[in-house]
């Protein structure tokens, strides 16, 4: 006895197509009903299989549902200057080039390791840090960027009604954290506090990359030494560390005319 599959939609009583691009909206398929009209007359002319007119309009959902995820992760994300692999000059940089190769893989990442970007200012150390990030976010993963101080003003909101800590397990649901530019300035109290406990709460469930002027080893510097030890302690346990040298790349374009755009 053969199986009789029972239709539960009406056929169309009107336009089908039309019909089709209401439910579209009903259902939330935006990039779909993008495609939809254009799709099915062409379907129709070159004999498409239903199956692949679906398959089509599937494929063009998943897709345009990619590109708005990877969109909303960037904007997230909170980049400062929108540097990618793809304008970093990989011969240009005193980073080893397999060292580099490694990190793009971002491996280290799916293991939970951290990443420490130590070395003079000007030597591409932020811009290798975000491309980090950019590719992480292209990857699929989550990624946060801040700077010291920007953890400092995380303590100072959510000090009043001692919610740090929660704040905290919210950050470090984030697969990537970026802390941008350390050892500039002194570090104010509630920034080294902030540090600390970004970093102890991160410690061997998620990454952190940092940009430094200071050697980690040096960063009693620049915050209390009982809370560098502390920090420090938790941050090389399982870091990669990698120190950049020479001259400024800002100020070698400045010198050479570079920087700007020639005036006419």
């Amino acid at each position: 006895m053969s199986a009789t599959t029972t239709r539960t939609v009406a056929p169309s009583a009107g336009d089908p197509l039309a019909e089709a691009v209401e439910l579209t909206k009903r259902l939330k398929l935006p990039h779909i009903r993008r495609h939809l009209v254009e799709l099915v007359p062409t379907a129709r002319a070159q004999r498409w299989d239903h199956a692949e007119l679906v398959r089509v309009l599937l494929a063009e959902e998943a897709a345009g549902r990619d590109a708005t995820n990877l969109r909303t992760r960037r904007a997230r994300a909170g980049f400062p200057a929108g540097k990618t692999l793809h304008d970093w000059d990989a011969t240009a940089s005193c980073i080893p080039r397999p060292t580099q190769d490694a990190l793009t893989s971002l491996e280290w990442v799916g293991r939970r390791e951290n990443l420490c970007v130590c070395g003079p200012s000007g030597t591409g150390k932020s811009h290798f840090c975000e491309a980090l990030g950019q590719a992480a976010v292209e990857a699929g993963m989550t990624v946060a960027w801040f700077t010291i101080e920007d953890l400092g003003a995380l303590v100072r909101r959510h000090r009043a009604d001692d919610s740090i800590t929660r704040a905290l397990a919210r950050l470090i649901r984030t697969d990537l954290i970026i802390i941008d530019d350390i050892g500039l300035l002194p570090v104010s109290p509630d920034a080294a506090e902030g540090f600390y406990r970004l970093v102890d709460a991160a410690y061997e469930r998620r990454s952190l990359a940092i940009s430094s002027n200071l050697h980690p080893s040096g960063f009693d510097e620049i915050m209390p030494k009982t809370l560098a030890t502390a920090t420090v302690d938790r941050l090389l346990h399982h870091a990669h560390i990698v120190v950049t040298q020479g001259d400024s790349y800002r100020l070698a374009q400045a010198t050479s005319g570079k920087g700007v755009t020639a005036l006419t």
